[in-house]
């Protein structure tokens, strides 16, 4: 059994699945840069203990959903990767 290759049914599938995959990956890349510079800019000058703590909050979760992405593409890579390339 061959998992490593697609058959040519399942091919543009798994093309496509991987198109998107690396649009997701951009703009998360791009927005999530922009987001943390934005959050640790804001944790820096925040006068209040209240609003540096927020800003903290925001890090984290921009690193957990940059991440969340990160290992979403890896199971759809590890799932088209797994379809035999011989449907009977």
């Amino acid at each position: 059994m061959h998992f490593l290759a697609a058959s040519p049914d399942i091919q543009p599938i798994t093309d496509l699945i991987n198109t998107w995959i690396h649009i997701g990956q951009t703009l998360v890349g791009s927005v999530g840069a922009l987001a943390f510079i934005f959050a640790f800019i804001w944790k820096i000058t925040a006068v209040e203990s209240k609003s540096a703590l927020a800003a903290k909050q925001w890090i984290q979760r921009i690193v957990v959903g940059t991440i969340g992405v990160e290992v979403a593409s890896s199971l759809v890579s590890i799932l088209t990767n797994s379809v035999p390339t011989s449907a009977h």
